[in-house]
């Protein structure tokens, strides 16, 4: 399984961004899949993700109202809109899913098995 995240770019404070997770290998469709963001210096810390078969998605408080996670299972990829963005935002970005992944796991790293390589975003003020 292989996760390509795209989409990052340098944008100024209240543009939008949307990040593109594609899978190769495997249905996405019946994958947790999660956003998780890393600031220089920082922790990597949980965006976002959505739950295999219905779908439920839950967000960081962060990003709670900004952010929103989608799926295609068509083009087995799922899509990170971000708007507002804010200079707090700015942060490599991976995408990480997880066949396996039970619902108690999927705002922590250690609950996915797949990580795409990260894309940076950048807001500038």
């Amino acid at each position: 399984v292989q996760l390509q995240a795209s989409g990052g770019g340098l944008v100024q404070a209240g543009e939008s961004l949307r990040l593109a997770c594609a899978a190769s290998g495997r249905t996405f469709r019946d994958a947790v899949v999660g956003w998780f963001r890393q600031a220089p210096g920082k922790e990597r810390e949980y965006v976002t993700s959505i739950f295999r078969s219905g779908g439920s998605t839950n967000y960081a408080d962060s990003v709670k109202g900004r952010f929103k996670i989608s799926r295609d299972n068509a083009k087995n990829t799922v899509y990170l809109e971000m708007n507002s963005l804010r200079p707090e935002d700015t942060a490599v970005y991976y995408c990480a899913a997880g066949w396996s992944t039970i619902w108690s796991s999927q705002w922590s790293a250690s609950g996915y098995n797949y990580w795409g390589q990260g894309t940076q975003v950048t807001v500038s003020s």
